[in-house]
């Protein structure tokens, strides 16, 4: 593996590479951009699960901190900004053409998560990218209208104003933890939810807790999240060979609804919805057997489109 840093606009992206055994950088790979959940990082699982995993199939992967977050660079800090965390996949995908072991013909993206919206957002777009996989994909717009603002999006954006106002006056910042401390913390402010417990029993202990998984937003700067949908003309841009793994254990995030969702709306001509039995949103980041078979399926998957 080795860590490099990307120029972005006036900061820089901190991302890892992840190589195939035997690397040798004389030779042409097909290459992934790993993208992490919100609030995570690429030391969890974008990088030290799936980036491990397909690099170990033959892929050179990066696994990218998104900007204002993680290692990367950007100033204020925890903003999630749609707009910003999609020019990050482009960035990322200059870099992977200006290497010489890099077939720029055969670049595809993997997303966890929120990062599994933004790759498909990012794919409308950016035609370097081949094809699009995603492991439990959540459409973050659809999210933040919904369940993340209490289903009420323009109180959340009246208080969001009145906060960036506040902020512009020179007031604290306000920065959100977004999860409880502990599972048992979780339990105690009746936070048992599944996606919600088991989001902090990945996050807050040993099993999936990093430095930069920080599980923090900027609340002043959530307003462009409300007005975005990750899905939008994925009926008329989005072309490319799509796969999409969830797990059938329904939780709050909606990864199941949005894997339905954007299978039965994209254009692509080549497209699977995988749904693993028995397994869900969390146990795709890290549980071996869910993640065997989400990549039992990805591998070949890549291995034909790219």
């Amino acid at each position: 593996m080795k860590t490099v840093s990307i120029k972005h606009q006036y900061w820089d992206i901190a991302a890892d590479l992840h190589f195939p055994p035997d690397f040798n950088e004389k030779k042409k790979y097909p290459a992934i951009i790993s993208a992490h959940p919100i609030g995570s990082c690429k030391e969890q699982t974008s990088g030290s699960v799936y980036g491990t995993a397909l690099a170990e199939a033959g892929f050179v992967v990066i696994a990218f901190d998104a900007s204002f977050q993680g290692a990367s660079g950007g100033e204020p800090r925890y903003i999630e900004d749609p707009t910003l965390r999609v020019e990050d996949f482009r960035v990322v995908a200059d870099y992977l053409v200006t290497l010489d072991y890099v077939d720029d013909r055969r670049i595809g993206v993997l997303g966890i998560c929120g990062g599994g919206g933004y790759s498909i957002n990012a794919a409308m777009t950016e035609r370097r990218i081949r094809a699009v996989g995603t492991v439990t994909g959540v459409n973050y717009g659809r999210l933040m209208r919904e369940g993340f603002s209490g289903y009420d999006p323009i109180g959340a954006l009246e208080a969001m104003a009145q906060q960036r106002t506040a902020e512009a006056r020179g007031a604290a910042l306000r920065v959100d933890d977004l999860l409880p401390p502990s599972p048992e913390e979780a339990k105690q402010r009746g936070l048992t939810e599944i996606d919600v417990y088991e989001a902090t029993e990945y996050y807050r202990t040993p099993r999936g807790q990093k430095p930069h998984g920080a599980n923090r937003s900027l609340f002043s700067h959530q307003g462009a999240a409300v007005g975005w949908d990750a899905f939008h003309l994925a009926e008329v841009l989005l072309t490319q060979p799509l796969m999409v793994v969830v797990g059938d254990k329904v939780g709050a995030f909606g990864a199941y609804r949005d894997g339905c969702e954007i299978v039965g709306r994209a254009r692509s001509a080549k497209k699977e919805l995988v749904v693993l039995d028995g397994w869900s949103h969390y146990d795709l980041y890290d549980k071996p057997e869910p993640v065997r078979k989400a990549l039992g399926k990805l591998i070949p998957f890549y291995r034909e489109h790219l």
